[in-house]
């Protein structure tokens, strides 16, 4: 048995092509399903079957096109309402993938009908836990209904032991979320490989004997998480179309200048520096880049459902066309080039001042302002005295709350306090970007 980890830095995620040589089972794929197809190739491999672990709040799923493409087995729960052609599996079923014997184990708690697969060749075991067991924790169980958050709760408790039960401590541990996904939940490793074993020893879902204070912890210690959430379930359970990757043609700097006018949104793509020193009046802020969350910050920002016109160099245009469309948001327009200046005609080029921490700390006025943009749990683990909180993630529609004056802008790296300056700017406040990782004191 071969497992070829298919990786989503940029939503915390992984996919997996599982085979044996020659015919393949392709878990909880994602809508680019052009990467799992490169993965087939390079091993191979014939998809056959393709399995979904549950309905995804986080990304839309590529299962339907996959498995339509390659007249392939489409796996999903049988207690699952969706409604496209499927093969419905249920709690201890086995089906067989070529030399590959794949088991369904009915694991609720992230989401109510939440399945995870063991899978064996007769030598080696997988289990492939979706959003159940993850390295170090378990999914979040608060995504369905916050009447049943609890309930769910316990469920993880009970699912997390039964599939350290079915499977052996040799067997090897494939999560979906986990690896920066706000799906995950609790102290998550950051480990990159792990078995139920070494999760047996180090996982507090399964090392907390008291149920109840496990639920109880779990709970207490949920963030908030993105909105966009809200979307991707009701997709997912009508079974998302195929994707338009297309990089489209370069928008006309007139018509850029009208859509700023106008108010639409114009997002620049390049760093958080070069935005500040210099971009097109009434744009916004959001980095593309590895480690930025970009998505997971603009699909949870900007108002849902508004068409985009994407600013920046190709090669960052087309990642991020690839990357929105995980989430759900299609066909953006683009202005290509980094050059602000050259991209709409008549438009003001304007810029705001971005410092460290010790300027915030020593510099700001008496009646300025310090935003504070990080999430409410952040910002009552401490914050420096007289900071507003207003989380990025609320502050389009808190802007009034944002007391008047000059405002200094911070979070806890600055890569929100980046897109929250663009923000306030754009609604023609006077801001200064610090960008610098949190310090409660002045450096020594």
């Amino acid at each position: 048995m071969d497992v070829v980890v298919i990786e989503t830095p940029p939503l915390g995620d992984r996919s997996y092509l599982v085979h044996d040589g020659q015919v393949a089972l392709v878990i909880d794929p994602q809508r680019d399903t052009d990467r799992v197809e490169s993965a087939a190739a390079e091993a191979g491999v014939r998809i056959t079957h393709v399995a979904e672990t549950h309905l995804h709040n986080d990304y839309l799923s590529g299962g339907l096109v996959l498995s339509r493409a390659h007249d392939a087995a489409y796996l999903v729960n049988a207690a699952d309402a969706v409604g496209f052609e499927h093969q419905p599996i249920t709690d201890g079923a086995t089906v067989q993938v070529g030399r590959l014997t794949v088991k369904a184990l009915a694991t609720p708690g992230h989401t109510h009908h939440h399945l995870s697969y063991v899978v064996t060749d007769g030598q080696q075991q997988a289990v492939f836990s979706g959003g159940s067991l993850l390295y170090g924790s378990v999914g979040r169980t608060d995504l369905v209904d916050p009447h049943d958050t609890e309930q769910l709760t316990h469920d993880q408790y009970a699912s997390v032991r039964r599939l350290a039960e079915e499977a052996g401590p040799n067997a090897a541990l494939y999560p979906t979320h986990g690896f920066g996904s706000f799906c995950s939940s609790g102290p998550a490793s950051g480990a990159h490989r792990s078995t139920i074993g070494q999760q047996l020893e180090t996982n507090h879902a399964l090392t907390d004997p008291d149920e109840d204070h496990f639920v109880r912890e779990l709970i207490a210690n949920f963030t908030a998480y993105p909105s966009y959430y809200a979307h991707m379930a009701p997709v997912n359970r009508n079974g998302p179309g195929p994707v338009d990757l297309t990089v489209p043609e370069s928008v006309d700097p007139a018509e850029l200048a009208r859509r700023l006018e106008d108010g639409e949104w114009v997002v620049d793509l390049r760093n958080r520096v070069a935005f500040a020193s210099s971009h097109l009046q009434g744009s916004v802020s959001f980095e593309y880049g590895r480690g930025s969350s970009f998505t997971s910050y603009l699909g949870w920002v900007l108002p849902w459902g508004q068409h985009l016109t994407l600013v920046g160099a190709r090669a960052d245009v087309e990642k991020a066309i690839r990357d929105l469309s995980r989430i759900g948001i299609d066909s953006p327009d683009a202005a290509l080039g980094t050059e602000p200046a050259a991209l709409a005609a008549g438009t003001a080029v304007v810029h705001y001042p971005r410092v460290g921490w010790a300027e915030l700390l020593g510099q700001r006025g008496a009646g300025d302002v310090v935003l504070d943009v990080r999430r409410t749990d952040e910002y009552d683990d401490g914050h420096l005295t007289g900071a507003v909180n207003v989380p990025l993630h609320e502050l389009l529609f808190r802007m009034d709350e944002v007391p008047a004056g000059k405002v200094w802008v911070h979070c806890a790296s600055g890569y929100r306090s980046g897109v929250a300056a663009s923000l306030l700017h754009r609604a023609g406040r006077d801001v200064v970007h610090v960008d610098a990782r949190y310090q409660p004191t002045a450096p020594s």
